[in-house]
């Protein structure tokens, strides 16, 4: 199963966790400090939330979550046969998370990341393998 991913800018993370638990009558699947991600079966979502009061917008990005590595490879190798630009971030450790992923700009300049999460991590993250968009900060 993959399903779209969601994550939203918010200026009090725990006003933003009530109001999401309420509105999809579900818990956050992990919830860190300014940080809050709701695994939701209907309608399938990932939604994330991030606490950064000084964003210039609501949107932080737009992602697709996979099962696997293998499956963001897939993805990956036709977008880039397709002639999209993506940028490889393996090993990443991001919303709490290690993650396998690729970010790739849509026309208007918004981040999409496709990726499979690994394994829980203790620390929010940032890759130091490349100069791009690794993490949602």
């Amino acid at each position: 199963m993959s399903r779209v991913q969601l994550a939203l800018n918010v200026s009090d993370i725990d006003s933003a966790v009530d109001f999401y638990s309420k509105l999809f009558a579900t818990e956050p699947a992990k919830r860190r400090p300014g940080y809050a991600n709701f695994a939701i079966a209907e309608p399938s979502l990932k939604l994330v939330l991030i606490e950064n009061p000084e964003a210039a917008g609501q949107l932080n990005h737009l992602g697709i979550e996979m099962e696997s590595s293998e499956q963001v490879a897939q993805v990956s190798d036709r977008l880039q046969q397709a002639d999209l630009a993506v940028t490889p971030s393996t090993q990443s450790t991001c919303c709490y998370a290690l993650q396998d992923k690729f970010w790739v700009k849509e026309p208007n300049g918004a981040d999409w990341e496709v990726y499979a999460v690994l394994e829980d991590s203790a620390t929010f993250g940032v890759s130091q393998k490349t100069a791009s968009p690794v993490c949602c900060s």
